[in-house]
């Protein structure tokens, strides 16, 4: 009778894992004009996994992101959760730099759009009757 169980087959030889595409559900909460940190985001992966802390923030080098982190006895940050992979951290980094960048205009065009209220409008023309 020849066994039927299931084997376990090396690493090696088992076929390579799908991964899913990644979907980013950024949120921007905040934006600052001025300063090292230009927003506060949180990002929820694939429906199922949320980051709160995320930051968006500017250097010499150009606007980064900063994921959540702790301060280590010896001084240096360490982040709290990260990508592993290059590829992640760069398709995770993007998400959230668009959705800056698509609030920060958002935030521009509502600026443009709404009365400056130091200015006086003429009042206009009166009807009669």
């Amino acid at each position: 009778m020849a066994d039927k169980s299931p084997k376990a087959t090396p690493q090696s030889e088992t076929p390579q894992q799908q991964t899913l595409p990644m979907q980013y559900d950024v949120r921007i909460h905040s934006l600052r004009l001025d300063g090292n940190c230009r927003a506060h985001a949180s990002v929820n992966i694939n429906g199922c996994f949320a980051i709160r802390g995320v930051k968006v923030m500017e250097s010499s080098k150009g606007l980064f992101v900063s994921m959540p982190s702790y301060r280590a006895g010896n001084g240096e940050y360490k982040d709290i959760c990260f990508p592993v992979t290059k590829e992640a951290r760069q398709e995770f980094d993007n998400a959230v730099l668009n959705a800056y960048q698509q609030a920060l205009s958002q935030s521009q065009q509502t600026r443009r759009a709404a009365p400056d209220p130091t200015i006086r409008q003429a009042p206009g023309p009166e009807m009669s009757m």
